[in-house]
């Protein structure tokens, strides 16, 4: 008996996950400190795909930070290089690929997701991702007189875009392994709710 002919409750949660995903790619959106990476990569594992992300992606084929790309040709090339680098990513499926905080915002980036992949928004409270963004100086749209108001703005406004996301867990402080395990659940589930494309 294959996993596909197999009751629900005796597989496990990764492989419901996998067949809820089919071929599809499960995208991880969010606000910076949210953890789309550091969940993506072990989520990805569960469900042995690959994990990409994508700023690594465009730093790869720009050669050039992330910082570097917002100095020299501002958000709105760097948003249209992103577009493209997700774009390309999402044409190998199945796997799992975290992206920058402002990708799910492009309205081009959001169809192609939501068109090719499964969206997973991780969502945070201000205090969480602050304690998370604060002790690192490369996030480019942090560079401001007070970064914590300039991140709570920043949700503000794009927490009703990350509300569009397929999925919503939320993101805490409690042990990735329980984040990952939230994740499979709301992906499992979409199989049980019949809301599979």
């Amino acid at each position: 008996m294959t996993d596909l002919l197999m009751p629900m409750a005796t597989s496990s949660l990764a492989d419901q996950a996998r067949v809820a995903l089919d071929q599809r790619d499960l995208v991880f959106v969010g606000l910076m400190g949210a953890g789309k990476s550091v969940i993506g990569r072990m989520v990805a594992q569960a469900l042995a795909v690959p994990f990409m992300d994508t700023d690594a992606e465009i730093e790869k084929v720009s050669r050039m930070t992330i910082a570097e790309l917002f100095a020299a040709y501002g958000e709105t090339e760097f948003r249209a290089l992103e577009t493209r680098v997700i774009g390309r990513l999402l044409k190998g499926g199945p796997r799992v690929i975290s992206t920058g905080g402002g990708a799910f915002i492009n309205e081009n980036a959001r169809s192609l997701i939501k068109e090719s992949g499964v969206s997973v928004w991780l969502k945070a409270d201000l205090d969480v991702l602050w304690e998370r963004v604060n002790k690192r100086d490369h996030r480019p749209l942090l560079k401001t007189e007070n970064p914590k108001a300039t991140l709570e703005n920043l949700m503000n406004q794009r927490y009703p875009i990350y509300a569009e996301a397929d999925l919503t867990v939320h993101s805490g402080n409690v042990r990735k392994e329980a984040m990952v395990n939230a994740v499979l659940s709301a992906v499992a589930g979409m199989m049980q709710k019949g809301d599979v494309r």
